[in-house]
């Protein structure tokens, strides 16, 4: 897909639209958070509900509307080709979280395949991060990470342990066993705390590009680094390896780590 430049005030229009269909969904999510659900288990053997495939509707009618010629890809209906723009959407970054009751769970928005801006919504807590080029916002104010430069300094998060496969186990416990202290559990929420400054190293495996592509903004526009673990730029060809940290040193040592 062509790439087009952007300027600073589309990035403010495209991350302001993005804002208005976080908005418009968050009713729809917390109508069904905490409630009976049916849940079924896609061919990823990952759960969905439908809350999931109520919200990402919404959030694709309200593309197609204002930008009819837009791609999006997402999550629970799949890719529609577009021009030279695409949203990557993910309605509820967290199913699981979602259906055992759990809050932390977000719905995630990114504009662009390299994307320019991105968006953390978590509906439950109200909180949302929002991030065009060098700058990540938390609420009112400027989100930005720590200056942690050290693992053995450092916190570290990731979703699960379930999550790492054979012959990934070897870099997770290397990483995470070398840090100040682990911690389990958040989804997407947990990248919204390292760009606030309060945990320092994400690391996960088995992502798909509406689990990152928004988080990739953020994190960087907050001071951080996050690619791939081989150091690479994320992309939506890459293969769901992600390590996030606060600072580049940090990143570095992180990468000779999980390397081996």
């Amino acid at each position: 897909m062509a790439q087009y430049a952007v300027t600073a005030d589309d990035a403010d229009f495209y991350l302001s639209f993005a804002a208005e269909l976080a908005d418009s969904v968050r009713p729809i999510v917390l109508s069904y958070f905490r409630m009976p659900l049916d849940v079924a288990v896609k061919s990823d053997a990952s759960p969905v509900t439908i809350a999931d495939r109520a919200v990402e509707l919404r959030l694709r009618e309200r593309i197609e509307a204002r930008f009819p010629e837009h791609g999006i890809i997402g999550e629970e209906i799949g890719a529609k080709p577009g021009g030279a723009f695409t949203w990557i959407v993910d309605p509820i970054d967290g199913t699981r979280s979602f259906i055992s009751g759990f809050p932390l769970f977000g719905t995630l928005i990114a504009y662009q395949q390299q994307p320019f801006c991105g968006l953390i919504d978590v509906p439950f807590t109200g909180e949302r991060w929002v991030a065009k080029p060098g700058v990540a916002r938390f609420g009112d104010g400027l989100a930005r990470t720590s200056a942690c430069e050290s693992i053995a300094d450092a916190r570290f998060y990731t979703t699960s342990p379930d999550m790492f496969r054979k012959g990934e186990m070897g870099p997770f416990e290397r990483l995470s066993r070398a840090a100040r202290m682990r911690r389990f559990g958040g989804d997407c929420y947990i990248y919204g705390l390292l760009a606030s400054g309060h945990c320092d190293i994400v690391l996960e495996t088995g992502l798909q590009p509406y689990d990152y592509m928004a988080l990739v903004p953020i994190v960087q526009g907050a001071g951080g680094c996050i690619t791939d673990w081989e150091g690479c730029p994320l992309s939506i060809h890459s293969e769901g390896r992600v390590l996030a940290t606060a600072t580049p040193r940090l990143h570095a040592e992180a990468l000779t780590l999980i390397q081996g």
